[in-house]
């Protein structure tokens, strides 16, 4: 067996560690089993794609279980996780459930992208991934093979959603892609909507000046991992 390294480089609340050699451990988010078809009650089904093999990143589709009897296309809601960029994913289930009750209840089409996560993958490596799933979506958009997505999707009522970290990359998509983004057309992005997004600079804001070092992530690891 391997030795583990000696010293943590830096620990949160058990959550992630970066040793001094430069390996990192993750806890494993995903320890509450889900279906793999659709939601409890049916009303939402779900499927995952892989949209970057280069980096073996997947995101997941969602879209309601009637939504083929619809009269109209749905909205599609492109939605980025959180996680101080450095945990998370598609499949933790905070983040799985947030994105069922989002299509349950906006009658909407969800995109959930995973993206490569800090230390081992600094920025802008989360923000050059969510672009990547976004130009998949245009991919799928002008083929119109796959009737499961293009069926139901509306590729000319996009939005983009993020919260805290996702929230961050949610901003810098808005930034690069600007709107109505003629790039990636026939898909449009009509909003974004940015939950608690986080934000760092070079020099301290305010209210980073005052954030207590009890919290779970302290300024120096912010720093560091991103």
């Amino acid at each position: 067996m391997p030795k583990p390294p000696a010293v943590d480089f830096d620990d949160c609340v058990g959550l992630i560690r970066v040793y001094k050699d430069g390996s990192v451990w993750r806890a494993n988010l995903d320890n509450h089993p889900t279906a793999t078809d659709d939601d409890e009650d049916g009303s939402v089904q779900w499927k995952d794609y892989v949209f970057n093999p280069k980096n073996n990143l997947s995101l997941r589709l969602y879209k309601p279980s009637a939504a083929a009897a619809a009269a109209a296309k749905l909205p599609v809601v492109y939605n980025i996780h959180g996680g101080g960029f450095c945990i998370g994913s598609r499949t933790e289930p905070y983040h799985h459930g947030c994105c069922l009750r989002l299509a349950a209840q906006l009658r909407a089409v969800v995109v959930s992208p995973d993206y490569r996560l800090a230390p081992e993958s600094r920025l802008p490596a989360a923000i050059e991934d969510c672009h990547s799933a976004l130009e998949w979506l245009q991919r799928r958009a002008a083929a119109g093979d796959d009737t499961w997505l293009s069926d139901v999707a509306d590729f000319g009522k996009v939005f983009v959603c993020g919260e805290s970290a996702g929230g961050n990359v949610a901003h810098n998509l808005a930034v690069r892609v600007g709107s109505g983004s003629p790039e990636l057309g026939p898909v449009k992005i009509r909003g974004y909507v940015v939950l608690s997004p986080s934000f760092g600079g070079t020099v301290r804001t305010k209210s980073e000046v005052r954030t207590p070092k009890v919290q779970m992530l302290t300024l120096d690891m912010v720093d560091w991992y991103v």
